[in-house]
């Protein structure tokens, strides 16, 4: 079976890359081993701060506007705390002219919209469930060979997998893993007070406690911590785990009941050694993962599906979509956003997790300091605006 393209995952990076090449005239394939779960009533406990360049994005694949408004939060106000008393940085969309710093949403929402786009997309063939078992490359294609048994010739194979993407690993392209030994802990609540769309977040001796305001007097969160603190938390009854997540939050928003299972997912910088090589191009986890303090990861991720869709719809002499000249447009282009969130996460988490001393007066003043200069405070916002 021959294709132009064909894309290994479909989760939200990969389905948001095959639905910005509509239109394109290439013949595209998508493998994933499953389809996502149908929507539920219930909350669901991965929420996504979406930033406005990539609800423009969202926007331009017609997802965003059929979202359920009702279960969308924007966030107008982000209130950062150190670990010592009166150390803060306040970031605010109005005085830095925006409409908002970001949206959140849940995933579970965003994916099965992509998921209903992709199954009406024309010169798509969704290949699902299935699952890639071999990858080789030859003289200006590559072939993989699917579990069902068929084999897909491709020009290039585009690595939406995951931050254990076996496309990658299968194309010999190398990765750096910098386990953190931390695990973040999500599940959302009601809360007893408003959260007026503020976001916030504390940097605590046992890890980065963020609260996402949700649609309502409800809230979310992500706790990055320690592994065996993770697991003394999700070992809590419900009452015991409220009550320990509101003392953290400094009783921002009052008593909080649960809404959802708290669940945990280990964190870890990953960084591949190339986005592209010939005949093959990675994008979101697959290329990299942050840490999750910033709250960036799906944005770099929907980042790069947009500039690997540009390059592709616009590239003029080049007729081979998997030529490696081409692809490298793309490397360029992400280069710079992936470098510096990658430092920046990194860099924060390690200066939060040093023991105090020089460590905690710097890291306490920075946020001070941070406060004071509007300027700065402008920039940072509006490289998050993307």
């Amino acid at each position: 079976m021959d294709f132009d393209i064909v894309i290994v995952g479909a989760g939200l990076v990969g389905a948001s890359f095959a639905m910005a090449l509509r239109g394109s005239g290439l013949r595209l394939a998508l493998v994933e081993a499953q389809a996502p779960a149908a929507d539920a009533d219930n909350w669901d406990s991965r929420v996504y701060a979406i930033s406005p360049g990539s609800v423009a994005f969202l926007q331009s694949l017609g997802v965003w506007k059929r979202l359920d408004a009702g279960r969308i939060t924007a966030v107008h106000e982000m209130r950062i705390h150190g670990d010592a008393a009166g150390a803060q940085l306040r970031f605010s969309a109005y005085e830095a002219g925006a409409a908002e710093l970001a949206s959140i949403v849940e995933s579970r929402l965003v994916q099965s919209l992509l998921w209903q786009g992709l199954e009406h997309q024309h010169e798509l063939e969704l290949f699902c469930p299935e699952r890639c078992v071999a990858l080789k490359f030859g003289e200006g294609a590559a072939d993989l060979t699917l579990a069902g048994g068929r084999t897909l010739h491709t020009k290039l194979v585009v690595a939406a997998d995951g931050v254990h993407s076996w496309a990658r690993q299968a194309a010999g392209i190398e990765a750096e893993e910098k386990p953190y030994g931390q695990m973040g802990v999500v599940a959302n609540f009601a809360c007893a007070r408003p959260h007026h769309n503020t976001a916030f977040q504390w940097f605590r001796d046992d890890g980065v406690l963020a609260y996402l305001p949700l649609p309502g007097q409800r809230m979310s969160i992500v706790w990055s911590t320690s592994d065996a603190h993770a697991a003394e938390l999700l070992a809590l009854s419900d009452d015991a785990f409220c009550a320990r997540v509101a003392d953290a939050g400094r009783d921002a928003l009052g008593e909080l009941s649960l809404l959802s299972g708290a669940m945990r997912f280990p964190l870890a910088l990953v960084r591949a050694a190339r986005l592209v090589a010939p005949r093959i191009a990675l994008i979101g986890d697959a290329g990299h993962v942050l840490h999750p303090l910033a709250g960036q990861g799906v944005n770099l991720g929907f980042g790069d599906a947009r500039e690997l869709a540009r390059v592709l719809q616009q590239r003029e002499v080049f007729r081979d979509p998997g030529e490696i000249r081409l692809l490298r447009r793309y490397e360029r282009a992400r280069a710079e956003d992936i470098l510096a969130l990658a430092w920046v996460t990194d860099g924060l988490q390690r200066l939060f997790a040093a023991p105090g001393g020089a460590a905690a007066t710097l890291r306490n003043a920075g946020l001070n300091l941070t406060n004071a200069l509007p300027v700065l405070k402008n920039l940072l916002i509006r490289r998050a605006l993307g």
